[in-house]
């Protein structure tokens, strides 16, 4: 198959969720001998058209932030819908993925797939409804209006990354035959490879520092769990335009002897080895749209995982309740508790991991792919 994808973020120089995603199953289509092409904007520099993997790159566009004022820029979402129409028309595919975010270039890419006469099949990784008002203010009713339009009058199909995702789906009006889950995953066996770090953690946040994300929560919860723990440790892996605020917050709790901000860790194993060096996992955000890459990887590390439960947030099937990890309502107490509770019992931190792992290893990239390969050939032959 000649499979071609469309997305503003491209891994390795975009490093988020969805990047990840893209990036895995790409480059094991390709290994397995399908022809995969990636059209979004240029973030390597001049050149037009680069390989890795085995996939094509195509910048279609000059690089710019994607977020402005800590949420997605308006003005880079309109620079690619402007520009990926023409390269997208230079072949001819079997299959067009067009990822969700950042929505408008789904537009000008179902002009190009009625053009070609490709089913459009756009993967879908959070449905918003109501959040779109608290994310654009005024502008949120062009948001979901955006949503329900994709949604319902441009996608042939629609690819879920979770069942919640695939809930929230139909719950729009979208057909249930319309919609096949493939979920997210993990490289379960290189995770497995890579030996903890030599400096210990007890708690560990993994992910994009940006406001939906709350990790402010686990800074507070720090503060009140060092009235017990003065030796507490804990660590933030990622960066973000959140990044000055959670530092001064720290000072401000009192806490910054006690949490460690890595930043951007290039270099994917030492992510996995500090992981590995920690006890817990928390991720308090509220802007998953169930699936949660960083907590299946938490999960391979053997850390049982602490989220808060929200409609926007990880999928209640993707962490078990008590054997797995913990949901808890949206307050550093109730992480606190909870985190309290698995370093004061090992034995229950013990078993919960390996629960985690076991669970963990159900989402590798491998048998993804698998899933993908199977939806893409299906498109294919309408």
């Amino acid at each position: 198959m000649k499979i071609a994808y469309v997305h503003d973020a491209i891994y390795p120089f975009i490093k988020g969720g969805a990047e990840k995603r893209m990036y895995e199953i790409s480059k094991r289509l390709a290994k397995r001998g399908h022809e995969v092409h990636v059209f979004g904007v240029r973030w390597w520099g001049e050149e037009p058209t680069i390989e890795r993997g085995g996939v094509h790159l195509h910048g279609v566009c000059n690089a710019t932030p994607l977020y402005s004022k800590g949420r997605r820029s308006i003005r880079s979402a309109i620079t690619l819908a402007k520009n990926v129409l023409p390269p997208l028309m230079k072949e001819h595919f079997d299959v067009i993925d067009c990822y969700q975010a950042p929505y408008l270039h789904a537009f000008p890419t179902k002009v190009g797939a009625i053009l070609k006469h490709v089913p459009l099949t756009v993967t879908w990784h959070e449905v918003w409804r109501g959040y779109w008002k608290e994310y654009l203010g005024s502008l949120g009713v062009v948001g979901r209006l955006m949503e329900k339009t994709i949604l319902l009058g441009l996608a042939d199909k629609v690819i879920a990354v979770s069942d919640q995702t695939k809930d929230d789906l139909v719950s729009l009006g979208v057909s249930a035959k319309k919609v096949s889950i493939v979920p997210n995953g993990i490289d379960f066996e290189t995770i497995s490879q890579v030996s903890p770090a030599k400096e210990g953690l007890d708690v560990v946040y993994l992910g994009r520092l940006i406001k939906p994300k709350n990790i402010d929560l686990l800074l507070k919860a720090v503060a009140i769990l060092k009235k017990e723990f003065p030796g507490l440790k804990a660590g933030i892996i990622g960066d973000g335009p959140e990044m000055g605020n959670l530092k001064k917050l720290a000072e401000e709790l009192g806490i910054q002897k006690n949490v460690k901000f890595f930043g951007f860790v290039e270099d994917s194993n030492d992510v996995t080895a500090a992981m590995k060096s920690s006890k817990v996992f928390v991720i308090p955000s509220i802007q998953e749209g169930g699936a949660s890459i960083v907590t299946l990887e938490a999960n391979a590390c053997g850390l049982p995982a602490i989220a808060v439960d929200h409609p926007l947030g990880i999928d209640k099937r993707l962490i078990l309740q008590n054997k797995t990890g913990f949901f808890v309502q949206q307050s550093p107490g109730a992480i606190a508790e909870k985190i309290k509770l698995l370093l004061n019992d090992e034995n229950l931190r013990k078993e919960m991991g390996k629960k985690a792992r076991d669970f963990a290893q159900g989402y590798d990239w491998e048998k993804i792919t698998d899933l993908m390969e199977k939806v893409y050939a299906e498109i294919s032959k309408r």
